[in-house]
């Protein structure tokens, strides 16, 4: 005779778990609503194969976070098929989002953008920005721009990984994993003039928090910048210094990293590229120009 909670064996019967209520509950994915405007990607730079891989990595982890997003690529200084320039990209998505109205109809209420645009950036860049918003403006379409991607935690992460990967730091703090090229004094280039750098200088001191040595922001757009913040590190007791790009790299010119490093005389890691974190953080910030809650990005890899 089976009893009401096993069968008469005596073995217990595996029970499903209850769903956990609260804080520990796991988040419902979070989808993008129904026609809802385009994130479009604006790619700074010269457009080349390279910028556009980054840019199309950084689109699928954007799609991965927010299931349903329409995401499209346009490149500020695009202009044919392979490099469609961005305010071609967004009257084609006002096209698709709009109805024709007959001739002489009441206009429709306002139905929201069109487009989302998020710019391809990790800091503040007034040239670019520039560039981006008389793009918006001569496409004719309700697009709206949203902000930079940093500064954030994420990005002093992408940073990080970066400077492993090259050798030039602990991959792994608690591991306690020794480099013999670790770097005892970073330069955290970036590009976009004075308010650029302030905005690196935040996410340099997450970087230093991270790897407890000295992080100073450098432009490496401003002559000579390089080459001081090398000479500040070198006074202050710094004798093997990095140069980190706190940069995507499709806003880079070719040669520019190579010449800061041989200024700085120090060994240079790579941009951030597609590195995860990028395409997480362009997906937060089309969600939150449009108000959709979506959990926050969290860190990955390096502790």
């Amino acid at each position: 005779m089976s009893s009401p909670t096993g069968p008469d064996n005596g073995l217990p019967v595996r029970m499903p778990r209850p769903r956990q209520p609260g804080r520990h509950r796991k988040p419902e994915p979070v989808v993008a609503p129904e026609n809802a405007p385009a994130l479009v990607l604006a790619v700074p730079g010269t457009p080349s194969g390279p910028a556009r891989s980054v840019a199309e990595e950084s689109l699928s982890i954007a799609r991965s976070e927010l299931p349903g997003l329409d995401a499209r690529l346009g490149f500020v200084d695009g202009g044919d098929e392979e490099f469609p320039a961005l305010d071609a990209v967004l009257r084609q998505a006002a096209a698709e989002r709009g109805e024709p109205q007959p001739s002489g109809a009441e206009p429709q209420p306002d139905a929201g953008p069109t487009a989302v645009v998020v710019p391809l950036l990790a800091g503040p860049d007034a040239a670019q920005i520039r560039l981006i918003r008389q793009a918006v403006l001569n496409s004719g379409g309700s697009a709206e721009l949203t902000d930079v991607l940093g500064p954030h935690p994420l990005l002093a992460e992408g940073v990080h990984v970066k400077l492993s990967e090259a050798g030039l730091a602990r991959a792994d703090r608690a591991r306690l994993f020794t480099v013999a090229t670790a770097a005892d004094g970073i330069i955290l280039a970036t590009m976009g003039g004075e308010e650029a750098v302030q905005a690196a200088g935040i996410t340099g001191m997450l970087l230093a928090a991270r790897l407890a040595v000295p992080v100073l922001a450098a432009g490496l757009d401003e002559e000579g910048a390089v080459g001081r913040i090398a000479e500040q590190l070198r006074s202050s007791g710094s004798q093997q210094l990095a140069l980190a790009p706190c940069l995507i790299g499709p806003e880079v010119p070719g040669g520019l990293l190579e010449a800061a490093a041989q200024e700085a005389g120090s060994t240079s890691a790579e941009p951030l590229g597609s590195y995860p974190a990028i395409g997480k953080l362009i997906a937060s910030t089309y969600a939150a120009k449009l108000g959709i809650a979506q959990q926050q990005p969290q860190g990955m890899s390096v502790r």
